[in-house]
């Protein structure tokens, strides 16, 4: 199940004992759209050991900053806090379960 990040619930997500992964989007953004039913895919696959959540950068705009979002959709990878890894645009499922794997290892 994905969650949504916002400003409240960030930090304790994102010290939380699991791995984070973030999707950055826009409602307006076609790659987006493209990637969310993936996003969602991971979120059901990997649920209970990974937390998976959207965040919308139009919303959010300071948390998009605080990692130099500039370009939409942008995942980041988070492990012990830090960003381990990220992907910016549309990628395929095999790329996106290859990132999961390795924040799992």
């Amino acid at each position: 199940m994905e969650v949504t990040i916002t400003t409240e619930n960030f930090e304790s997500l994102r010290r939380g004992a699991k791995p984070l992964v973030i999707d950055f989007w826009a409602t307006w953004c076609g790659p987006c759209r493209m990637v969310a039913p993936i996003i969602s895919e991971m979120a059901e696959k990997y649920d209970g050991l990974v937390v998976v959540g959207k965040c919308d950068v139009e919303e959010y705009e300071e948390l998009a900053a605080q990692f130099g979002i500039r370009n939409i959709p942008t995942v980041l990878f988070i492990k012990g806090g830090e960003v381990v890894d990220k992907i910016v645009g549309a990628m395929g499922k095999a790329k996106f379960e290859e990132k999961f794997e390795a924040l799992l290892a």
